[in-house]
């Protein structure tokens, strides 16, 4: 590609298995821009571990301009990656990503890619994001990490994002900053994006609203539950907290969750720790602990029910 001389310079680092929606989600409305305004604001350079292709979740290859080590000239650098990005330790990328930061390169992911950012030590001090199922994972590799639930985060010189479609959205935003909200609109309309979702936004919705018809003290003790997972509360307690006995808040999950609450409460702190079962090297012991389990076979007996293996052999398992 030739490069514009005043244009803004993208490099995109395509990891292993990087995610194909969230990378084209984010270059797409470069592209939009340059179209919408009829001259060349940005410009951009795809980079793989190799210098000749790079391989998406999807199986599709994607040619590159060059090696990690060739990325050079660039006003800002997007990490891509994908489900198992903790597998690998990016030993190629990292010394790259940290000398482009330091030459005052913007550093910023998509999807699971704040990972490696976060690995290269560039998201210390930053406020960032990343795709909810990968959030516990990367908390317990990175304590000290501020990593928020939102759709995206740009802060200062950094910018994440969860990934799919999401990237677009933290796009539009970097080329509202850049050039205004009339260009950002312009792309999102060719993109048939309706409306520009702000940064502070879920990236799911509220557990109690997938319901057709939610009861609102339902849907409270769901978030509760979703965030006391390392420490249970009692149900009693959450019971007490919307103003219901134990066997009223018992009815109200049968009608509109189909379980009990003790069942529910149990099955998100499973889902919990099967996400750091695959991208953590806790100790199975650890994952139960901060899944809330304080007896280890307890943790594996519900483990086996829930999910037909053990939890030793959820680590066996690789997710598409």
């Amino acid at each position: 590609m030739t490069v514009g001389s005043d244009s803004q310079l993208f490099g995109f680092m395509l990891t292993e298995s990087f995610s194909m929606i969230a990378f084209t989600a984010a270059v797409e409305p470069l592209r939009l821009a340059n179209r919408a305004a009829d001259r060349r604001l940005y410009d951009w350079k795809l980079f793989a571990s190799d210098g000749l292709a790079a391989e998406a979740s999807n199986g599709v290859r994607v040619a590159v301009d060059g090696s990690f080590r060739d990325a050079l000239g660039l006003d800002a650098v997007v990490v891509c990656a994908g489900v198992n990005v903790h597998l690998h330790d990016h030993h190629d990328l990292i010394p790259t990503l940290r000398k482009l930061a330091k030459s005052g390169v913007k550093a910023g992911a998509v999807c699971t890619g704040a990972y490696v950012l976060a690995k290269a030590r560039l998201l210390d001090g930053y406020r960032c994001t990343i795709h909810w199922e990968n959030r516990p994972g990367l908390r317990a590799d990175f304590p000290d990490l501020d990593v928020g639930d939102d759709l995206f985060e740009i802060d200062r010189d950094r910018f994440t994002c969860a990934g799919g479609v999401a990237a677009a959205d933290m796009m539009l935003s970097l080329i509202r900053r850049d050039f205004g909200d009339a260009l950002a609109r312009a792309v999102a309309d060719q993109m048939i994006h309706k409306r520009i979702r702000d940064a502070d936004e879920p990236q799911r919705p509220d557990l109690g609203t997938r319901s057709l018809n939610p009861h609102p003290k339902v849907q409270r003790v769901l978030t509760l539950m979703e965030a006391s997972i390392e420490r249970p509360t009692s149900i009693d307690e959450l019971a007490r907290s919307v103003a219901l006995s134990s066997r009223q808040l018992e009815r109200l999950f049968l009608e509109h969750v189909a379980v009990s609450p003790t069942r529910h409460y149990v099955n998100i702190r499973l889902e919990h720790a099967r996400k750091l079962l695959r991208q953590t090297r806790m100790s199975i012991l650890d994952v139960a602990m901060a899944s809330g389990f304080n007896s280890a076979s307890y943790f594996s007996q519900s483990y086996l029910e829930r999910f037909g293996h053990s939890p030793r052999a959820e680590r066996k398992v690789t997710p598409a």
